[in-house]
């Protein structure tokens, strides 16, 4: 195993927070627009059931997004994440007040991002990720960089290494085979 890796990991095994980007992250980043004005975004399957074992799992989840649609909302309920933040010009000071809130320390924090936006909070945080269609700026701040791109499984590779630097992913594998 690399340096590298083992420092995410113990990184990881600290983390009581997974806060979330959407557009470029959750998200492929394509945005449509019907004629009606309904936003329309595709999610991934398998983020999305990362997301709920990873909040089963006892790690928060939240989203801090620049963009407001109605369907993050319910993306976010259908997962279990209460803490959505959208329509965020200063997603810093949103930060701020989540980690405040829950008196969480950065280093027990971690964010996913794709864009040059998110590097204020990447530089912040005590795992910071970015997908791997990022741009290469917010690449250059994150200490993770996903095999997959955005809204492709991304999020899911996130979770799942949460899950196994936390030693809880042999537990959640052992009650599907149970089942």
């Amino acid at each position: 195993m690399s340096r590298a890796l083992e420092a995410v990991l113990e990184a990881g095994r600290k983390i009581r927070l997974l806060i979330l980007d959407v557009d470029g992250v959750l998200t492929d980043g394509g945005i449509i627009l019907d004629n009606e004005g309904n936003e329309l975004k595709s999610f991934h399957v398998r983020d999305g059931h990362g997301i709920k074992l990873l909040v089963r799992s006892g790690v928060e989840v939240a989203i801090i997004t620049g963009r407001y649609s109605r369907v993050v909302e319910r993306r976010a309920q259908e997962l279990g994440v209460s803490e959505v933040h959208q329509g965020c010009i200063d997603k810093v000071a949103v930060y701020e007040r989540i980690k405040e809130k829950r008196s969480l320390r950065d280093e027990e924090i971690a964010y996913i991002g794709d864009d040059v936006v998110d590097i204020p909070i990447l530089k912040r945080v005590g795992l910071p990720m970015a997908v791997a269609d990022a741009s290469p700026d917010a690449k250059a701040f994150a200490a993770f960089v996903t095999e997959r791109r955005g809204g492709r499984g991304a999020v899911r590779e996130v979770t799942d290494l949460i899950l196994k630097a936390k030693g809880l992913w042999e537990r959640i594998i052992n009650d599907y085979i149970k089942a």
